[in-house]
């Protein structure tokens, strides 16, 4: 995994709010597009306060990507109940990711990384690492519980866990990066939800449904 050397990062009490200017000015005009007086205005600091946090603007717009996929991946983690039957807990899990591969963020940071992938392959790694990657972990920790329940059946949890992804960008994502359609309705995003969960169900659900919560709280190790 590519690490971001936060020995270059300085934090401190604006630190915040230079990254809420940044990626504002970031999704409105792209990395190259990105000026640092701009992000400076927009934050409401000095660019020499602003060069005291991030020595340079590759180093914020790293930064801008990993807080944000980590903030949306945590929250999801807290919001989604891990212990629940699998179909109710892939729902929901595959309506997240629905919501954040459509969301302006989650399609300008993507169009970034791809443009400047040449000249900054590490915008990318950094983008995926704390997007992708990251959900991709949360759903191997949920499998693995899953399949410990008798739930589901399987045998490379990562490769289902990318299986699992990718079923959630049917049509709709493809659609949303070219400009096809930038704003999809409920029904069209939720018949890609369902239609996720059912094609992962029917490849590796047993057909076991949980409804006695007792062999969870049987087994304290089981986190």
């Amino acid at each position: 995994m590519v690490q971001q050397d936060d020995s270059r990062v300085r934090r401190g009490r604006k630190f915040n709010q230079v990254l809420a200017g940044a990626r504002t000015v970031f999704l409105e005009h792209g990395f190259e597009g990105a000026s640092v007086d701009d992000i400076a205005r927009v934050a409401g600091v000095s660019k020499a306060t602003l060069y005291s946090y991030f020595p340079d603007k590759k180093l914020l717009f790293l930064e801008v990507a990993r807080a944000e996929c980590a903030r949306q991946a945590e929250e999801a983690v807290q919001l989604i109940d891990q212990s629940a039957p699998a179909a109710q807990v892939l729902t929901e899990a595959a309506r997240r990711i629905v919501a954040f591969l459509l969301s302006d963020f989650s399609r300008r940071v993507f169009r970034i990384c791809v443009a400047e992938s040449d000249r900054f392959p590490e915008l990318g790694h950094q983008f995926y690492h704390s997007g992708p990657q990251m959900v991709r972990e949360r759903l191997v920790e949920f499998l693995q519980k899953a399949v410990a329940r008798g739930e589901l059946q399987i045998d490379d949890l990562d490769f289902a866990a990318d299986q699992f992804a990718t079923l959630c960008k049917a049509t709709l994502h493809e659609q949303a990066m070219f400009g096809v359609c930038t704003c999809a309705p409920p029904p069209a995003a939720e018949k890609v939800v369902q239609g996720a969960v059912e094609m992962f169900l029917a490849r590796y659900g047993t057909g076991r449904i949980m409804t006695d919560r007792a062999p969870e709280a049987a087994h304290p190790d089981r986190v």
